[in-house]
């Protein structure tokens, strides 16, 4: 990649990462799209550090051939489109390549979940594990109880949850508070089986136990001694297959972000509303927690079917 065209990247990433306070996982997807894109710029024969809409006209073509799917050629685009709003607005190009372009249509489709008693299960089995174990295969088993606990109680995200700092654990324990993407913060609550778990994991990892020597000074809940100093999301979601195996289920159908759907759909059947949830997720706009709404289409409708006159069946004559 010529170097012009690798400064306009660097110089977009960091934007992202400054002034919109962008992840690091998500600069990463940023960066691989859009260095694919402008790797087929290059192989296309340009030799300026620009690109024309028929370049990304032709880029979009060229994945719908290859069979991406509609989803992840709308958000190859959509990376795209951003890098060139970016350039034009910072001068380096005379006009938005991108303006005026529509992608694929991606259907959103509905999250996977489990029934509350499939949680359950899982729960009972982290539960479980504590029975007979010492040493440091006690102090994992309470750790796998209490991430349970904690990401079926707030339907944090996998990323949030492992990376919890221990300074959450300052103020009132009843509430958490999260900071989420974009550095933005909210609050959620926490139930009393939440806490319990939460306070037996920390005793014994603050205080020891078990042959355990009390636990050196870290800034992470659930720290460990990898390269980020906590516990991992990949280790994590393996942990969760195993646990899945051990309580009966099919460890395809469970994953960290399969519990964050749960916590959503469960609160959503019992009478919560998009707002409220919006505000526990953590989602920006009220579009992405929308996609629950199939959740609030079968409550009416078994509340309509249950309880309103028209909808009860008519008895056959001579019937009670």
């Amino acid at each position: 990649m010529p170097d012009s065209r690798r400064q306009n990247l660097e110089d977009f990433l960091e934007m992202l990462a400054v002034e919109r306070g962008a992840a690091a996982n998500t600069i990463a997807a940023y960066r691989r799209d859009l260095e694919d894109f402008l790797a087929f710029v290059e192989r296309s024969g340009a030799v300026s550090n620009e690109f024309s809409t028929r370049h990304i006209q032709e880029y979009l073509h060229d994945l719908a051939e290859a069979g991406l799917a509609p989803s992840s050629r709308a958000r190859k685009l959509s990376a795209v489109r951003q890098l060139s709003k970016f350039l034009a607005a910072e001068g380096v190009t005379e006009e938005d390549a991108s303006h005026g372009l529509t992608g694929p249509k991606a259907g959103r489709s509905l999250p996977r979940t489990l029934s509350v008693g499939e949680v359950d299960r899982l729960i009972e089995a982290s539960r479980q594990r504590i029975a007979g174990t010492s040493g440091r295969d006690r102090l994992r088993a309470f750790r796998m109880h209490c991430l349970m606990e904690l990401i079926y109680a707030t339907g944090m995200r996998v990323s949030e949850l492992v990376g919890l700092p221990r300074g959450v654990l300052a103020g009132d324990r009843r509430m958490l508070v999260i900071r989420g993407k974009g550095g933005r913060e909210r609050l959620v609550p926490l139930n009393a089986p939440a806490r319990a778990a939460l306070d037996q994991y920390m005793d014994l990892l603050e205080k020891g136990g078990d042959g355990l020597s009390p636990a050196l000074a870290t800034k992470w809940l659930f720290p460990s001694s990898g390269a980020e100093g906590h516990l991992t999301r990949q280790r994590f979601a393996q942990d969760l297959k195993d646990l899945a195996i051990e309580a009966g289920l099919d460890p395809e159908r469970v994953s960290p972000h399969v519990l964050r759907h749960a916590f959503a759909s469960h609160l959503l059947d019992r009478g919560a509303d998009l707002r409220a949830l919006q505000q526990l997720l953590g989602h920006a706009d009220i579009s992405t927690t929308e996609i629950y709404t199939h959740v609030l289409e079968d409550r009416l409708k078994r509340l309509v079917n249950e309880h309103h006159p028209l909808a009860r069946v008519a008895k056959a004559p001579g019937e009670g």
